[in-house]
């Protein structure tokens, strides 16, 4: 199978000398927010908890484009930091966080309280957003929209009836789309976004913050952060949690259909939960959940609802229904919604409110610059193949394996057949000189495949893995699962690590 040219940088060893003053630095930190800006939160609208974000400390870590040429251009990384309030003598440094994506800020995440008191009591809660994303230099293209408009021009809804020729106009979309980000960004900077080079910057804040050793949490895509620095940094590695495991090793393509299984996985579950709980639910089981789906999928289709203006379908519908699956509360909501949906009742003023915050939620933001970001990130990380049909391929198998969510995910995947060179970091890693790393996996999770928690603790040597039996994405420092929260909270505070084969319940009312 061709691969696309993303391996055309050598990686730097993990010990590579990198002078002052990348080391050694001393971060300015300054409050966040001023009071007037305090005042001005809407905290009902999701801008942040104001109590909390006054506590929030801002900086600029300095770090280089390229480590191979440490005296060539710079950038600035966005730091927040949350104060630990404990007594001097609990204190344990700092904890980094970074909440995943790539592409997600988590310097604009940090505005509402997360983890336990206990964490909160013991550590400077420091988060960063890693080069390209967010505050940090964040990519925006400009392609985005072009790629696109060329994937629902190109691309057949059967996946098998795409022509040669759609495939090679598939091809040019996504070269133009690579040449489009490498005029924006720089060849330099976009061929040095990838992990690699976010972990070498996660060592230089571990040393601005005066810790002698990482400790880390990490979330989703900040998994294989955290993953990849044990592996080149394992003697400056204290502890990790890493919840929502993303393996480092498959294509994104192969990653494309795992995910959709995985929300195929998920809704399932939510069938389940809706046979168990609710005297009228439309589904009878788990496994019968599908055809049924399908059938109420047709129902909605025929009615055509309006939401802002817009004409929702039933495949607009399922990817709703995904954006709601991160979160295990929206359980019964859609329970709800469906029964609506399935007893005639769409005329009710909770089925409308609800569709409309699915709607607003999953079409209602910007997201181009995230997009692009997490283009880059995942192009350069991952060795991808060329042919474009493997791409047309594995679409017919997301759309067999998950028909619910279906398969269009996956051909946006085909922008890494021509993304431009990029500097790539190890992806068989076993971490074997690491301390203890604690991998957190939930099993219905639909944006992380459990599966990849369970492939990486067979790959780290020294991992522990801690399996929630319940569902949405990622659950450490939720607060909905004290099994997982205590004995986790336990482990970055003492370094005690949690018991091999740690299941905790669902917890779901």
């Amino acid at each position: 199978m061709a691969l696309a040219a993303t391996t055309g940088f050598a990686p730097l060893p993990a010990d590579v000398d990198v002078p002052l003053p990348f080391y050694g630095q001393d971060v300015a930190w300054s409050a966040c927010f001023t009071q007037a800006e305090l005042d001005a939160v809407d905290a009902d609208a999701g801008g942040g908890t104001p109590a909390w974000m006054a506590g929030l400390e801002c900086g600029t870590l300095t770090v280089p484009v390229d480590y191979g040429n440490p005296g060539g251009e710079t950038i600035g990384i966005a730091l927040t930091r949350r104060p630990a309030h404990g007594p001097e003598t609990e204190r344990r440094g700092s904890l980094v966080v970074d909440f995943g994506g790539p592409g997600v800020s988590t310097v604009d995440g940090m505005r509402n309280p997360f983890l336990g008191e206990r964490v909160q009591s013991a550590f400077d809660l420091v988060g960063f957003d890693p080069r390209g994303v967010g505050q940090s230099e964040g990519l925006e293209c400009g392609g985005t929209r072009a790629w696109d408009r060329q994937l629902e021009r190109l691309v057949p809804e059967d996946a098998a009836k795409a022509t040669a020729t759609e495939l090679r106009g598939l091809g040019e979309a996504a070269q133009a789309y690579g040449e489009s980000c490498a005029e924006a960004a720089g060849e330099a900077f976009l061929s040095r976004m990838g992990t690699v080079n976010v972990v070498r910057d996660l060592d230089v804040l571990r040393d601005a913050l005066g810790d002698d050793k990482l400790t880390y949490v990490g979330y989703s895509y900040g998994t294989h952060i955290g993953a990849l620095y044990a592996d080149m940094f394992p003697d400056r590695t204290r502890a990790l949690v890493l919840d929502g495991v993303v393996d480092t090793v498959p294509s994104n393509v192969r990653l494309a259909v795992e995910t959709q299984e995985a929300f195929e996985r998920s809704w399932r579950m939510v069938a389940d939960h809706c046979v168990e709980t609710a005297d009228d639910c439309p589904f009878t089981s788990g496994e019968a959940a599908v055809k049924e789906t399908l059938h109420l999928l047709e129902r909605f289709d025929r009615d055509r609802p309006t939401v802002r203006g817009h004409t929702v379908t039933g495949g607009m519908l399922m990817e709703m229904v995904g954006t709601q699956l991160y979160d295990e509360w929206s359980w019964a909501y859609l329970v709800g919604f469906f029964t609506a949906l399935a007893e005639g009742e769409t005329g009710s003023e909770t089925y409308e409110r609800y569709l409309e915050y699915m709607f607003d939620r999953t079409f209602g933001r910007d997201t181009d610059e995230r997009a692009d970001s997490y283009t880059a990130v995942m192009c350069a990380d991952r060795e991808d193949p060329r042919d474009l049909r493997v791409y047309q391929e594995a679409v017919g198998a997301a759309e067999l394996r998950a028909p619910l969510f279906g398969g269009a995910p996956v051909w946006a995947t085909a922008s890494c057949a021509r993304w431009p060179s990029a500097e790539t970091g190890a992806q068989e890693f076993t971490a074997s000189a690491a301390p203890p790393i604690v991998l957190v996996g939930n099993v219905g999770d639909p944006a992380t495949s459990y599966r990849w928690a369970r492939r990486m603790h067979a790959r780290l040597t020294t991992s522990v893995l801690v399996t929630y039996e319940g569902g949405g994405h990622t659950v450490y420092g939720s607060g909905k699962s004290a099994c997982v929260d205590e004995p986790l909270d336990e482990y970055l505070i003492t370094g005690k690590v949690p018991a091999p084969g740690l299941t905790c319940p669902q917890t779901l009312a």
